[in-house]
């Protein structure tokens, strides 16, 4: 009896420990983190309507893909307030990868889907073989896409520490930064490619069918990025905290120049070279740096 009576005492205070936890919750950061995902909620609204529409000089497919980058920027502002205030739990946390789910696993792969069900129309006229089989490679890639970031978010709130200094770089890609990629591509497509290249002409058809084809390969390759064990930095830890050389100071003006002359072409820029600057860091260490022979041909060469 004595046993039962302790056991029953524990299982009590564990259920008033999980109430006391759920009672408290930070405000401000909940709300920045909902915010986050009522932005990817609104992507998948806007990328569902009809692609023709457009409010003044954006259309639908444009305005759900910047409300994708503003859920970046609410992903970015609720972590920094709660480590700031000291707020930082579990349930942020958890809240924070579900609605990452929304904003950076479903939204972007469901406007890369909307986006080519144009293409897909014009090709199932002209080769309803290849229209076929290019439909199917589309939806694996978006399943592959929604899959690893699902898997990505679960692995990092497993893995994640609520240490500051432990959020100076990720394993794996990102999510927003895989979410950028696409989303980066589409407004690229829907505002700035038309403006370069008039839309009767040979080289914007190129240009077109070269974002349009190369949008799932990218999708299955930053989905495969999200799960690797790829280190990448944490830009605002890393490269904005603490004294920095001045010419990184004038790479920053630079680039926000650039964005503010051309933001379309900036974020493209800025979130394809994010996600392949490990890569490329990696096979650089990979082949370069552990190969002897590879070392040795420049010196040769300078010596001839």
């Amino acid at each position: 009896m004595p046993r039962l009576r302790t056991e029953a005492a524990k299982k009590s205070l564990l259920r008033r420990v999980r109430r006391q936890r759920l009672s408290y919750i930070t405000i401000l950061p909940s709300l920045i983190t909902i915010l986050n995902g009522v932005c990817g909620f609104s992507a998948i609204i806007f990328a569902g309507k009809y692609p023709n529409e457009r409010i003044g000089h954006f259309s639908y497919f444009a305005i759900a893909g910047y409300m994708v980058v503003l859920a970046m920027v609410a992903d970015m502002l609720d972590g920094r307030l709660a480590r700031m205030s000291k707020s930082t739990s579990s349930f942020g946390g958890q809240l924070d990868s579900l609605c990452d789910v929304i904003s950076f696993g479903v939204a972007p792969a469901f406007l890369m889907l909307k986006m080519l069900e144009g293409k897909m129309a014009g090709l199932a006229e002209t080769n309803p073989v290849f229209a076929g089989f290019f439909h199917r490679f589309i939806w694996l890639a978006g399943a592959a896409y929604i899959s690893c970031a699902a898997i990505r978010l679960a692995r990092f709130n497993v893995e994640n520490e609520e240490d500051e200094s432990a959020h100076m770089s990720f394993m794996g890609l990102p999510s927003p930064a895989a979410a950028g990629v696409i989303v980066s591509l589409i407004i690229f497509h829907q505002q700035t490619l038309p403006d370069l290249l008039d839309k009767s002409t040979a080289a914007y058809a190129v240009c077109e069918n070269i974002i349009m084809y190369a949008l799932p390969f990218l999708s299955l390759g930053i989905a495969i990025l999200m799960v690797s064990r790829i280190r990448y930095p944490h830009v605002l830890n890393q490269y904005t905290k603490g004294r920095k050389p001045f010419a990184q100071f004038i790479r920053v003006l630079l680039l926000l120049a650039f964005a503010w002359w051309e933001l379309p072409a900036a974020l493209v820029v800025v979130f394809c070279s994010f996600a392949a600057s490990s890569v490329a860091k990696r096979l650089y260490y990979r082949l370069i740096k552990k190969n002897p022979l590879l070392q040795a041909a420049p010196t040769l060469e300078a010596d001839e």
